[in-house]
């Protein structure tokens, strides 16, 4: 889809211009629902500097296109926070600053988050770097588990315990269940939750350049019979079939005793769940080994802004101890490890969780994400539904594997 919203503005020529006076306006966008931490390091940036930025919310289903029109007619901002997934794609087309000699002189860029460096990269040169850091992490009902029999300080650490335990707290009966998981068709839901049971134990549904699917694995197979088996055994609500990620965040209703959320999941649950006692771990792969899905944004710079001395000031002060503080207190993750224990310094202990996932963390690298995974009638989350929900898993494998496959030779 990106490949082809910009195909058409390949050939524009971006004309942006500065103010006369001294003070820098630096225009940026931002998706809708992007958060307090990000608002609140803006107010913070703007307070405490002569340059000034005006971050103008745009619908997160409309940014992508909204973005490749504004290049074509010249009318870009100046950056945008994009989902990092988007990114390889619009630094494909040629929309983006390279920021490759000035990121690397940064004396923490060894530190940033690796997942959104890799999706910022292209060619060897780097057009993104991390803005906000999102991660997926395994969450458990602690008070779920007590009234189980459970030991409600003990993490699971392998599927087979996941199980164990949601056929216990099945057993509580009415409407508590085991597990949660948004199947239905949600794409971005399944490769943010469920993907990370193959990566840890080394599998992946695409080769590392993205140019092949390597859906059909061992590791896959052992993972959607994990998740069959729970919905088999009526561990897991009918109502996750249907689910297109509206009802994401269904572990928060205190009926589900085991969930893979966001990281983002453990500030809404702390401010506005306090009555859910619960716990987080890392998500295990289907050996036991853990992973976590790398999301959130990068902060990427649209090509030929007179501004960019600005827009890199307003960075660098996002990256700085300061700004990173600001943006901890209102829920997301540190970008730069090598200051992260401090910036999370007093902050809810279960954050930490958030921060280990960084380092086991993976994001496909594709140009074509949305028609691969994110889109709701895409060959993941075609598969994901009808592999686990189904009645022919061979067929799901073949469908999506080939499907997937055409995608990304189409694209070629």
């Amino acid at each position: 889809m990106i490949k082809r919203l910009l195909a058409a503005t390949s050939v524009a020529t971006l004309c942006l211009v500065s103010g006369a006076s001294a003070a820098e306006k630096v225009e940026m966008w931002v998706r809708s629902g992007i958060g307090e931490s990000f608002k609140k390091v803006v107010e913070a940036y703007n307070s405490s500097h002569e340059n000034q930025v005006v971050a103008t919310e745009v619908p997160f289903s409309e940014l992508v296109q909204k973005y490749a029109t504004a290049i074509a007619g010249g009318q870009a901002p100046d950056a945008l926070s994009m989902d990092l997934i988007y990114n390889p794609a619009f630094a494909a087309a040629g929309q983006l600053e390279d920021l490759t000699d000035w990121a690397k002189k940064l004396p923490y860029f060894n530190s940033l988050s690796p997942s959104h460096v890799r999706l910022g990269t292209y060619q060897d040169r780097v057009y993104g770097l991390p803005l906000s850091v999102e991660t997926s992490v395994f969450a458990w009902n602690k008070d779920l588990y007590k009234k189980a029999g459970l030991d409600p300080e003990k993490a699971p650490a392998t599927w087979e315990e996941i199980t164990a335990n949601a056929e216990k707290i099945r057993k509580l009966g009415d409407d508590t269940y085991g597990f949660y998981f948004s199947g239905g068709g949600c794409g971005g839901c399944m490769i943010f939750t469920f993907t990370p049971l193959t990566w840890g134990a080394g599998a992946d549904i695409l080769s590392a350049d993205g140019k092949t699917a390597t859906l059909d694995t061992p590791q896959m197979r052992k993972a959607v019979d994990y998740y069959r088996d729970m919905v088999k055994k009526d561990l897991v609500p009918a109502s996750a079939a249907s689910d297109n990620g509206a009802n994401f965040l269904t572990f928060t209703n205190g009926k589900i005793g085991q969930q893979s959320l966001g990281a983002f999941a453990i500030g809404t649950l702390v401010t506005e769940h306090p009555d859910i006692n619960f716990g987080v771990t890392l998500i295990p792969g289907v050996d036991g080994k853990p992973s976590s899905f790398a999301g959130g944004d990068n902060f990427v710079i649209t090509k030929g802004t007179k501004k960019i001395d600005a827009v890199k000031e307003f960075l660098e002060y996002i990256y700085s101890m300061d700004g990173q503080k600001i943006m901890a207190k209102y829920g997301s993750l540190p970008t730069r490890g090598d200051i992260a224990d401090k910036v999370l310094e007093g902050l809810d202990p279960r954050m930490q969780v958030g921060l280990k996932a960084i380092s086991v963390a993976k994001t496909p690298y594709t140009l074509q994400f949305n028609d691969l995974i994110n889109s709701a009638n895409g060959p993941w989350a075609t598969f994901t539904n009808a592999a686990i929900f189904g009645d022919d898993v061979d067929g799901a494998f073949k469908n999506a594997q080939s499907e997937m496959q055409s995608i990304i030779d189409s694209g070629q």
